[in-house]
C-alpha cells in the first residue's frame, strides 16, 4: 500500500490480493495462523458501513451503520494475550477435528440440526461446543447484517450480546476481565449491546451504544472495572489509504 501511494498506483492495487498477502506474512513470518478479517477490513472498509464479509470467498457487502445517534464504543481491557501461544491453534484444531467427523472441509458447512444429530460421535463435549459457536456464530451474523439493513438496532444488540456468551461459553475465548466490561456495559440504558471482539483472552470489547449515553457508559465502566480500562469513541471510516499533506518549506 506504501509502495503504491508512492508511485501514484493506489487506485489499481487489487486490495483483497493485499489483504491475502498480508494474511500471508502473518502465517509465514509471524507462524500465526490468522484468519483474514482484520486484512479485509483495513483494506476494504468505507465511511459509514459494516463489512459483511465471507471469509472463503472474499466476497464482501457494504451494511449500512452510519446513523449519527449512534457510536461505537471500543474499550481496552487491558489485559495482555499472545495468540501465538497454545490457544488459538487449539481452537482452529478443534474446528478442523470437527469438520473431520462430519466429512466437511470446514465448518462453514455444517448446520445446526446436522451437528446436534452428530453430536454422539464427536469425541467429547469440547468439540460440541466449538463447533455451536461456529455454526450458531455465522447464524448470527447473518442476522446481524439483516438487522442493521432494516435499523434494528435492539435487535443487533441482542444478537452482540449471545455472540460474546457464545464465544465466553462455548469457544471459551474470553476472560474475566472482558466478562466484566461487557456486563457493565449492558447494564446501561442506550446501550444496544457489547461482546468482546479480536483473538480473545484479554484485548477489547465493543459496543453499540447512542451517542447521549456514551459517557454514562464509560462512567459505569471505569467506575466498576477492576482493572483500568482505555475507552474510544469510533465511527465507521475508511480503510487504509493514501494522505496528503502540505509540504512545508
Amino acid at each position: 500500500m506504501f509502495l503504491a501511494a508512492l508511485t501514484s498506483h493506489l487506485e489499481s492495487i487489487n486490495l483483497k490480493e493485499v489483504a491475502r498477502a498480508c494474511q500471508k506474512a502473518e502465517h509465514q513470518f509471524a507462524d500465526m495462523p490468522c484468519g483474514i478479517m482484520d486484512q479485509m477490513v483495513t483494506c476494504l472498509a468505507k465511511p459509514g458501513t459494516a463489512l459483511l464479509l465471507d471469509c472463503r470467498s472474499l466476497e464482501t457487502d457494504f451494511v449500512p451503520l452510519d446513523d449519527p445517534e449512534l457510536v461505537v464504543l471500543v474499550t481496552n481491557s487491558n489485559v495482555r494475550h499472545t495468540l501465538t501461544g497454545s490457544e488459538y491453534p487449539s481452537r482452529r484444531r478443534s474446528c478442523e477435528t470437527s469438520a473431520q467427523h462430519f466429512s466437511l472441509k470446514s465448518l462453514r458447512d455444517l448446520d445446526m440440526d446436522t451437528l446436534l444429530n452428530g453430536a454422539e460421535g464427536l469425541a467429547d463435549q469440547e468439540l460440541l461446543r466449538r463447533s455451536r459457536h461456529i455454526v450458531s456464530e455465522i447464524k448470527r451474523t447473518q442476522d446481524a447484517a439483516a438487522a442493521l439493513k432494516t435499523r434494528d438496532y435492539k435487535q443487533f444488540g441482542r444478537l452482540m450480546n449471545e455472540s460474546h456468551f457464545s464465544l465466553r461459553d462455548d469457544f471459551e475465548v474470553s476472560c474475566p476481565e472482558v466478562d466484566e466490561l461487557v456486563a457493565l456495559a449492558q447494564s446501561v440504558p442506550g446501550v444496544f449491546g457489547s461482546r468482546m471482539t479480536g483473538g480473545g483472552f484479554g484485548g477489547c470489547t465493543v459496543t453499540l451504544v447512542t451517542r447521549d449515553a456514551v459517557d454514562r457508559a464509560i462512567e459505569v465502566m471505569r467506575s466498576g472495572y477492576h482493572g483500568s480500562a482505555t475507552f474510544y469513541v469510533c465511527e465507521p471510516a475508511a480503510g487504509s489509504r493514501g494522505l496528503q499533506f502540505p509540504h512545508s518549506n
